[in-house]
């Protein structure tokens, strides 16, 4: 085969580069704050170029392979417990990878001139990379302790970059974040094992586990209550609501490289999990929990929407609006369709490029106002315009304006709804449908609302001729122009997404109707 090498290690080449990068940079005296910077970025570059080969290669493959597992890796690991280092990636986990390689350099590349205080760039872009390596290795893992091992990953890292960069709440933060998530990974281990042990206990893999589930005589009740773990640990990262107060504190005391990438890239793992893991491995289970996943979605989008409409701080207002767009994401997860799982991937990567851009956004006011209080903030446009334009089209791209990647993230999640899948009452997902359609109108609101106070008027007298209130950097045009391309370009032509996931999402939803019959 052509690229016996990358074919071969490509994946775990991908995955681990960062650690190589991380051990590297504790080798160097952390005041050399340039060589850590550049070798950050270098390492996240070459990560870039290997993944990118990856992405590319699997999509010259054709839509024929696209609903494959490429590119595995099948290796002993922990055998006393069964468990291998067993890696691929298919249609669905490309998109997702590609937004993690894309989105972990650009905040490298911002935090140039935006490390924050304490000012240890050794430290905190060390936990970047270690970041980056949990996420890759999340979604390449086919098996479930490495999943789980990966997953974990990612929560100390996070702990400490809210911690110890955040702002002066941030240790009630960043313990909260850590207690729900830990609460949540608890669950879901103990599922895992109950799922073990349940198919005989010979393998965590989780095509074999699904095979074994549909072959075996499992109760459907253990099954549900399998899947009720799953979905307590899943539900935790997304966050769903009721189990989504962790968010806004970690959001608003995060740094912005953390909020940056908790939106874009992190709350991903737990809709990412539903789909490969939950749903896949207990699809019986799946559509006995829809109407509930479907009914907290719901939940979720209005609640989310009226939290922002309360809100006085621009970053928890932002934050309020990820738990009602991942309600968006959950809704079309809980139709079972391949409609609706299409419309929820397609929902995650837009979620990641607009609410990460938002969050840059936000970011960048906040060190040039020194505050993010929405009544002291205003006439950005004339105090710094192309930033207030900047502001303006995620605004547009965050409440689904069609042309712009966030309409084909809600608008066919709310059609999908319609007619769920089979065993699911229509009946009640048509007034899911109807909910959901009310929260789009709810999110114009709050979101027109945050720009008008934000950008239009004229500045207040205290930031009137204020220095320090600048227009856009070199820095931040290089870390944003590729984000704000994408959601043009993703807006435009959504079946560079769809075309993708539209293969292994088919097979899923197959298996979800022989389910629900």
């Amino acid at each position: 085969m052509e690229h016996t090498f990358l074919a071969d290690y490509g994946i775990s080449l991908m995955v681990f580069l960062p650690l190589v990068g991380a051990a590297l940079m504790m080798l160097i005296s952390g005041k050399n704050e340039e060589i850590h910077k550049q070798i950050a970025l270098g390492t996240t570059v070459l990560t870039g170029l290997v993944g990118g080969w990856l992405v590319t290669d699997f999509y010259r493959l054709g839509s024929e392979h696209w609903g494959e597992l490429r590119y595995g890796v099948d290796k002993s690991w922990i055998d006393i417990v069964n468990a291998r280092y067993t890696v691929a990636v298919d249609g669905i986990s490309i998109p997702l990878i590609a937004l993690t390689l894309l989105v972990v350099p650009l905040v490298i590349v911002y935090s140039w001139n935006h490390i924050p205080n304490p000012g240890n760039a050794k430290a905190f872009l060390m936990l970047i990379l270690v970041l980056h390596t949990g996420m890759l290795g999340s979604f390449v893992a086919q098996d479930l302790v490495l999943f789980f091992v990966f997953f974990e990953v990612v929560l100390l890292p996070m702990y400490f970059m809210i911690g110890v960069w955040g702002g002066e709440q941030r240790l009630y933060a960043a313990i909260k974040f850590f207690l729900f998530t830990l609460f949540g990974s608890a669950l879901m281990l103990v599922s895992f094992l109950a799922l073990y042990w349940a198919t005989g206990g010979t393998t965590f893999n989780m095509v074999e586990l699904a095979a074994l589930v549909q072959s075996s005589d499992i109760k459907i009740g253990t099954q549900v209550l399998i899947f009720g773990g799953m979905f307590m640990g899943f539900g935790i990262k997304v966050p769903m609501f009721p189990f989504h107060t962790w968010l806004p504190d970690a959001h608003t005391q995060a740094p912005t490289q953390g909020s940056v990438i908790l939106a874009a890239v992190l709350l991903k793992l737990g809709t990412y999990g539903f789909i490969r893991i939950a749903i896949q491995i207990l699809p019986e289970a799946a559509i006995k929990w829809a109407p509930w996943i479907g009914l907290l979605a719901v939940i979720g989008i209005i609640y989310g929407a009226l939290g922002c409409l309360a809100q006085t701080d621009m970053k928890r207002l932002i934050a309020f609006s990820s738990v009602a767009h991942m309600g968006y994401v959950m809704l079309g997860i809980a139709t079972m369709t391949d409609f609706g799982l299409n419309a929820a991937i397609f929902g995650m990567v837009a979620h990641g490029l607009i609410t990460g851009m938002l969050f840059f956004v936000a970011g960048s006011i906040k060190e040039r106002y020194h505050t993010l209080e929405i009544k002291r903030l205003g006439g950005l446009l004339i105090s710094a315009p192309r930033m207030g334009w900047i502001l303006g089209f995620c605004v547009m791209a965050s409440l689904g304006l069609p042309g712009l990647a966030g309409f084909w993230g809600e608008f066919p999640a709310i059609l999908a709804a319609y007619q769920p899948q089979e065993g699911i009452s229509e009946s009640l997902f048509r007034v899911y449908m109807v909910v959901a359609a009310i929260g789009t109108v709810l999110a114009a609101g709050y979101l027109l609302w945050l720009l008008q106070r934000t950008a239009f008027g004229n500045p207040s007298e205290e930031f009137e001729d204020d220095p320090a209130i600048t227009d856009v950097v070199f820095t931040e045009w290089v870390a944003w122009i590729p984000l704000l391309a994408l959601i043009v370009l993703f807006g435009f032509v959504p079946g560079l997404m769809f075309d993708l996931t539209d293969g292994p999402v088919t097979a899923l939803a197959n298996a979800l109707a022989a389910a629900g019959k």
